[in-house]
């Protein structure tokens, strides 16, 4: 009797523990005013014959009032991109929480909800380190209605098209994160279309 409690005792602090590593924290679930320019809480912008209209969504949402809708006309050889975080020329597009408060050793992963239309189209998610380096992942709206979106860090890679001229290039993933964004991609033939995007958080897996 004395081993079985002992080894329930044991399963239920590995639990415990399994839990409070998995916890997610929300850093971003669009709330709020959703707006662009120099004010803005949105940092996004366009060119090259593409672009982009973001606004609050409250028909179609994961959490809360509303998602980010990200209206978007891609063009090949165009570019886009969806901002929030910090050292952004947005100066109100900040998250929930501050970087200084976030334990970066604690989180593994990057996650947002969206919604999908099946539209086959490419989107890049995109975030800047602390050397103001660009990492990218890839995914593809190939469902229809919301779906985690899962990014590990250590799938991440190094933008090879762009970087901005301040970015340190070390090619090594420097915490913290300071901001993400989101990008459709053209591809080979224009793209056109509505996303939506909620409830970013980072994981431990």
């Amino acid at each position: 009797m004395k081993n079985f409690y002992f080894i329930f005792v044991i399963l239920a602090l590995i639990a415990t523990s399994c839990l409070a590593q998995e916890k997610p924290l929300l850093i971003e679930d669009f709330e709020g005013q959703i707006s662009g320019g120099p004010e803005g809480t949105v940092d996004f912008g366009s060119g090259n014959g593409s672009s982009v209209t973001v606004t609050g969504a409250s028909d179609i949402k994961h959490l809360g009032n509303q998602s980010l809708k990200v209206a978007y006309d891609a063009e090949p050889g165009g570019y886009m991109y969806v901002a929030k975080g910090f050292d952004l020329d947005a100066k109100n597009a900040g998250w929930l929480i501050n970087l200084k408060d976030i334990d970066w050793t604690k989180f593994n992963t990057l996650s947002f909800y969206m919604y999908g239309s099946d539209s086959k189209t490419k989107i890049a998610i995109d975030i800047k380190d602390n050397g103001n380096e660009m990492w990218r992942f890839m995914v593809e709206d190939n469902f229809k209605g919301w779906k985690q979106i899962v990014c590990p860090f250590n799938e991440f890679f190094v933008r090879g098209d762009w970087q901005p001229q301040n970015a340190d290039n070390n090619a090594l993933l420097d915490f913290p994160i300071k901001s993400f964004q989101f990008e459709p991609r053209p591809e080979l033939e224009a793209k056109k279309g509505e996303l939506y995007f909620d409830e970013v958080e980072l994981l431990n897996r």
